[in-house]
This record gives C-alpha cells, structure tokens and sequence, in this order.
C-alpha cells in the first residue's frame, strides 16, 4: 500500500534510478499506491553530491512527498513512516462491520467459534 524510494544524497548513481524505479511502480504497481522519496544520509552534508533542490523537483514531478534523513542520527525517520502511514490511512475506506460473520446474540464471538472458558 506503500512503496519508500531511498537513495544516498552522497551516490549520484543512486538518486539515478529514482526515475527507472517510479517507472516500474508506474507499470506494475497498483494505482493508488502511496509513494514516498527519501534521500538517506543527510547527516552527511559534507559528501553530498545530490542537492536537496534536486530530490525537491523529481518529487513534485510525480507528485510524491519528499524527506531528506539520516537512518544513522535518526533524522526524519519516524516522521516519514508515520506520514506515509497516514497517507495510506487517509485513501483506505472505513470497513463497516460485516454482521454475517458476528453472533452477538449468544455472546460467542465469530460464528463457528467455541470457547474453552468457564
């Protein structure tokens, strides 16, 4: 339901694949899966070889959220997570109960099942 993209801000080749990636999902993936980009290593600055403006412009293209993080000092990691789980919470329908599969009148739970209680 949802698909993170991570390439190392300080591997040009890495943030390369983004596109051939988007593209398989594109092609194979279901339609409305959530998509994130994450550029990893942000702790990095010193090496960076990837400018965040560049993560920034491939994200807006396809229409994704964009963090840049570091899973080493644990910068943006759960924000990530729990923003493409909202997302994801967001485009999922509320299931009503399903009353074919519930006996509440004898108290037992989902029918066919017996309990070992008292």
């Amino acid at each position: 339901m949802g698909i993170m993209l991570v390439y190392d801000i300080t591997n040009a080749k890495s943030f390369e694949n983004i596109s051939k990636w988007l593209r398989n999902i594109d092609e194979h993936a279901n339609e409305d899966v959530e998509r994130m980009l994450l550029g990893n290593k942000c702790d990095m600055e010193d090496k960076r070889v990837v400018p965040r403006a560049k993560g920034e412009q491939i994200a807006r293209e396809h229409g994704i959220r964009f963090f840049e993080t570091s899973a080493k000092a644990n910068i943006n990691i759960e924000k990530a997570f729990l923003t493409l789980a909202e997302d994801i919470l967001r485009k999922t329908p509320v299931k009503e109960p399903n009353s074919e599969n519930v006996d509440i009148s004898s108290g037992g739970g989902v029918t066919g099942w017996k309990s070992k209680c008292c």
